[in-house]
Formats: C-alpha cells, sequence, structure tokens
C-alpha cells in the first residue's frame, strides 16, 4: 500500500508544480488552488507512504520520480523543448531510483 501512496504523492508533486507556472506569480487563482491542493496532498500521501517505506527509499523515489513526471508532463503541456542532455540527466535519475529501489537490504520499517 506504500507504494501506491507514494504514486499518489507523486502525481499530486508533478501535477502541482505544471500548475505553479500558470500561476503567473500566484496571481491566477484557478491554478493557486491546484498548486496549493497538490502539494498539500503530496504531502499527505507521501506521510502516509512513510507509514510503510523506510524515509529515505520514499523520499529518494517521490523526489526522483517527480522531476521525471514534471519534466515529461511539462514538455507536454508547455511544448517545452527537451534536448540530450536533459535525457540523459532523466536517465540518471531514474538509473538512480532503481538501484535504491533494488538493492539487497530489504525495504523493512
Amino acid at each position: 500500500m506504500g507504494w501506491l501512496f507514494l504514486l499518489l504523492a507523486v502525481v499530486s508533486e508533478a501535477f502541482s508544480h505544471v500548475a505553479l507556472k500558470a500561476t503567473d506569480g500566484l496571481s491566477h487563482l484557478v491554478p493557486n488552488v491546484i498548486v496549493i491542493t497538490g502539494h498539500l496532498g503530496a504531502f499527505y500521501f507521501l506521510s502516509q507512504a512513510m507509514k510503510t517505506l523506510p524515509v529515505g527509499i520514499a523520499h529518494a523515489s517521490w523526489a526522483g520520480l517527480a522531476i521525471i513526471a514534471v519534466t515529461l508532463i511539462s514538455s507536454a503541456f508547455y511544448h517545452q523543448h527537451l534536448d540530450n542532455k536533459i535525457w540523459l540527466g532523466i536517465g540518471f535519475i531514474s538509473i538512480g531510483i532503481a538501484i535504491i529501489n533494488l538493492s539487497s537490504t530489504p525495504h523493512v520499517h
């Protein structure tokens, strides 16, 4: 169940960060509500994930997956160009998350 909460935290965080650009300096109500709700949701879901996942694993996975999700969603939504260096960085983040989660140490809490 912890992984489901972690996924929900990533989705909440990603959409919140993508909406942050649309606030135009926090001057538009609807995007502001999305940002605030998304951040609150992300921290709620992350706190639920940490009931069963180790803090370091949960936080590292959340942060890395959120970076990847924000980059991909903003690329699609705002038509931002991703060059080869960005893809390389995303690849390194993905490899790091995989190494953390495929470690030989069991995720016992």
